[in-house]
């Protein structure tokens, strides 16, 4: 039986190129934002506009995949090893169903741009670069299916190389694009988008080249060549695939509208609210590896029917989570009055970031819970139970509290964010105790 320090020891050994794989998708749209807003404010006020709205629908694709990489962990626990290429085949094709169908729903999401009573310079802008962003989701979110093939499987080095090599031949197409080099005409925004679409099939194209020539691979049968396929497997994935994408959905859906809700009270707390939310999404991200990882670790334990090996691994997992976002809570106390002024001299949105800093240091390790808690759930192919708690948490909890306190009480900015802190320690408490609850009577899941 493998003790706590050596589950948390493979957790880490898992959750570390993951989070960096993350870290990689994410600095792809900073380094837009950068080259972007070279060009002009226009162009840097529609690229915000859109990828806010993109990345809302996004989420409902990349959390699709998230059924991939536990049952691939199940099926490697139970020594199944033909059937992980069995999950990958009928992943693909669930996924590449669902990610036609996001793109049609995205290039129709930017005929309604208008509505948004948006500058016309920005409308016109935030529409076509919508229309070329499109056609990026089915290379991300087929990505993201070999992706979490690979880290089902505890290979997650492949992916991150490529996520960050990405970075590179990003910002260089960028280059070409964007500002017209090597014979190419200055396309701004637009050449933005066509950079992010070519970089994200390149990305897809290398990853599923990767997969099928790896010869330490070949054990899992990863071809795409299907023998038959399972109606029992594919409602498997749906059933799996589908409220976590919903469940991720819910989160980012109501983070985006307590912004929305801080924007009415003004310029000095909205920016002060992105100083707060762009620090916290930092240690969102190690968290998520740690999630990812714990899913996978949990699931491979739960294939082999060692409920022991659950329980520590979950723990494992959830421990190190807590131990990390108690350390990024404190260095938002200690420092919040020092880190807004790297982003603004402004003594007004400073103060205000510096307040919300103390509410963000509060609930980092409610985040933490609830994040890896998702996660370790997932790695049972429990989804169903957590979605609904996590719409109850966000939206009957959290975001009435968060209007409460901050809009109709007039506490403001710090209001709307101890509405999020309230919501995210109901659900990371409820699945702390959902996780000890299941593991503690196996009677309550099947394999």
């Amino acid at each position: 039986m493998k003790s706590y320090s050596q589950h948390i020891k493979e957790t880490i050994k898992l959750a570390f190129p993951i989070s960096l794989g993350q870290l990689g998708h994410i600095m792809m749209g900073v380094v837009d934002s950068l080259m972007v807003g070279k060009v002009g404010s226009a162009q840097l006020a529609a690229a915000s506009l859109v990828n806010g709205l993109f990345f809302l629908i996004l989420v409902l694709g990349f959390g699709m995949t998230f059924a991939i990489s536990p049952l691939i962990a199940i099926s490697k626990g139970e020594k199944n090893y033909s059937q992980c290429g069995v999950i990958l085949k009928h992943g693909v094709l669930v996924n590449s169903i669902f990610s036609i169908l996001l793109t049609l729903l995205v290039y129709l999401t930017s005929f309604l741009i208008p509505l948004l009573n948006q500058p016309s310079d920005v409308t016109k802008l935030a529409i076509s670069y919508m229309q070329i962003l499109s056609t990026s989701i089915i290379p991300f979110v087929l990505f993201a299916c070999y992706r979490q093939f690979l880290e089902g499987l505890s290979f997650p080095n492949p992916p991150m190389i490529i996520a960050i090599a990405a970075n590179l031949l990003n910002a260089f197409l960028n280059w070409v694009f964007i500002y017209g080099n090597l014979g190419f005409s200055a396309m701004g925004l637009d050449g933005a988008g066509f950079a992010t679409a070519l970089t994200r099939w390149t990305m897809m194209l290398a990853l599923f080249y990767y997969v099928l020539k790896s010869n330490v691979l070949k054990i899992y049968n990863p071809s795409l060549n299907f023998e038959k396929i399972d109606k029992k497997l594919i409602k498997k994935i749906i059933s799996i695939g589908l409220p976590s994408g919903l469940q991720y959905f819910l989160e980012v859906a109501a983070f985006s509208f307590a912004t929305i809700m801080v924007g009415w009270l003004g310029k000095v707390p909205l920016a002060a609210n992105q100083i707060a939310l762009n620090l916290a999404s930092i240690s969102y991200m190690i968290i998520l590896g740690i999630s990812f990882a714990g899913a996978v670790r949990v699931g491979e334990e739960f294939g082999a029917g060692n409920i022991s090996g659950i329980r520590r691994a979950g723990f494992a997992a959830i421990g190190l989570a807590v131990i990390i976002m108690f350390t990024s809570g404190l260095i938002f106390i200690l420092f919040r009055n020092f880190i807004p002024l790297l982003y603004i001299n402004e003594k007004e949105v400073v103060e205000t970031a510096a307040k919300l800093l103390i509410i963000a240091a509060m609930f980092q390790i409610s985040d933490g819970l609830q994040a890896t808690g998702i996660g370790v759930l997932r790695g049972l192919t429990d989804v169903k139970v957590p979605l609904l708690v996590s719409f109850g948490s966000y939206w009957l909890l959290g975001i009435p509290i968060g209007y409460l306190l901050g809009i109709f009480l007039k506490f403001g900015a710090v209001g709307v964010w101890i509405g999020s802190f309230v919501g995210l320690t109901g659900l990371g408490l409820f699945l702390l105790f959902r996780f000890n609850y299941k593991t503690k009577n196996p009677n309550s899941f099947t394999n």
